[in-house]
């Protein structure tokens, strides 16, 4: 048995016998208690129940709250937006390696800015974030062969949601044709057939990345290429250490080591290395205007060789004629 615990006699008569503080105490709960009645319960009617679906989000082929129904959407608003994107793989890239890249990428990208002032600047908007292969490669179907149907009629009793509490806390059907987002069965089903269809699907495997640029830029590319995969052969050698000495610190040189250039979609088509090099040879927007007018300027002179030449031909024969009648008439 158990020693029992040794309790003093002044204790316990203190705890048997409150003190004069605890008895006001409580007759004074006891009689806010008696004079403040209690409140009588509430009959008002409790609001329905949320909806699982609400209008602004329609339902999903999948649970809207996942973060791959989440990821889905953003790679399928990426792939829409963007006009050139290039894939990499990476090579387990500790984080710090990461920011420094990606800080070595805006100034490289910032100097572009700088040099052509005259169009839009696309450093701040130029972004180098790691994909999920899978996901990915589903939103990019949904991308390249989903076409969505018009919208149906506003006097569509599909589209026009009813005004009565029941229709309203219904959960919504994702079987529904009216429903054609992205994430919708119906698309679901539109794109099923596609699978592993698209260029690029092969090479959506292992650890990825994408540099998304908001325009078609050949300056920013060759700039981007420089950094993250330098080839002084093909005419993107790093840049010097002069000229960018953080781009000689350890991280920098151990992250670019392992990233590896895979792809590139420009404009919706899929290109490899050498056609992502050949697109960031050209030399951008006044490149192209100075190689335009000098072309016009080559066709210009070449018509005018031509126009030229026939007339000079036409004028030799005339002046050959000419001296031949003056010999006739000489001898006669």
């Amino acid at each position: 048995m158990s020693p029992r615990l040794g309790i003093c006699r002044d204790c316990l008569r203190k705890i048997r016998s409150p003190s004069s503080s605890t008895k006001r105490y409580l007759a004074a709960a006891a009689a806010a208690t008696a004079t403040t009645p209690a409140a009588p319960p509430s009959f008002e009617a409790q609001p329905p129940p949320i909806a699982r679906f609400p209008r602004t989000q329609p339902p999903s082929h999948k649970p809207p709250e996942f973060r791959k129904s989440q990821l889905h959407r953003q790679y399928t608003s990426l792939l829409r937006s963007t006009p050139l994107l290039l894939l990499f793989q990476h090579s387990n890239l500790k984080s710090q390696e990461w920011v420094s890249i990606r800080r070595e990428l805006s100034i490289a990208l910032s100097k572009v800015d700088e040099t052509y002032p005259q169009t839009p600047p696309l450093a701040d908007s130029t972004k180098l974030q790691i994909i999920q292969a899978g996901i990915f490669e589903s939103a990019l179907r949904i991308a390249e062969y989903y076409k969505p149907p018009p919208p149906p009629s506003p006097g569509d009793s599909l589209a026009t949601p009813s005004s009565s509490p029941e229709s309203t806390n219904a959960t919504p059907d994702p079987s529904n044709p009216i429903f054609t987002h992205a994430l919708s069965r119906h698309a679901h089903d539109a794109v099923y057939k596609f699978k592993n269809a698209h260029p690029l699907t092969p090479l959506l495997s292992g650890p990825l990345a994408v540099l998304t640029f908001p325009t078609v830029s050949p300056p920013h590319l060759k700039a981007a290429l420089s950094i993250l995969a330098p080839d002084k052969q093909a005419g993107f050698p790093a840049p010097t250490r002069r000229a960018s000495p953080g781009y000689y610190d350890g991280a920098v040189q151990a992250g670019v080591a392992k990233m590896m250039l895979l792809g590139a979609r420009v404009e919706g088509r899929v290109l490899d290395q050498g056609g992502v090099q050949w697109v960031g040879g050209l030399e951008g927007m006044e490149g192209l205007r100075a190689q335009l007018v000098a072309l016009l300027g080559a066709a210009g002179a070449n018509l005018v060789g031509i126009l030229e030449g026939a007339g000079r031909s036409v004028w030799l024969t005339m002046e050959g004629r000419r001296g031949l009648l003056e010999e006739e008439e000489k001898k006669e």
